[in-house]
């Protein structure tokens, strides 16, 4: 029972952690002037943090990523990045300890998952 207590208090800190970063951090601006310009159909950084968390729990509870990943998370990161011609959206994900610190997932500008980077490169 305390496992599941710690495992649905870590989520809580999870979604305020994004929803301080939203609110800090100017990271709409980032998605501005992106690649379909004002038409409302982008994907948006708030929509690639959420499908991101929702990707890296699924791995947590399949084992793909140990224990450590979810008791250790340190922040999350949403960031647009140019990959050949097409913008490519990361979800950085790191903790405080551990080798890789550092886990990325990636989804193309329509919001479809592209891959995922689990050596911290």
């Amino acid at each position: 029972m305390d496992d599941l207590f710690k495992v649905n208090a870590l989520k809580n800190q999870i979604y305020k952690l994004i929803t301080v970063l939203f609110i800090l951090l100017p990271v709409s601006m980032l998605f501005a002037h992106g690649p379909k310009g004002h038409e409302g159909n982008e994907f948006t950084a708030l929509q690639a943090a959420k499908k991101g968390i929702a990707l890296y729990d699924s791995l947590v509870e399949a084992g793909k990523l140990v224990e450590s990943w979810e008791t250790d998370l340190k922040d999350i990161e949403v960031s647009l990045r140019q990959k050949g011609n097409h913008p490519e959206v990361v979800v950085k994900f790191r903790r405080r300890k551990g080798d890789p610190q550092t886990v990325y997932i990636f989804f193309n500008e329509k919001g479809e998952y592209t891959g995922s980077n689990f050596t911290g490169e």
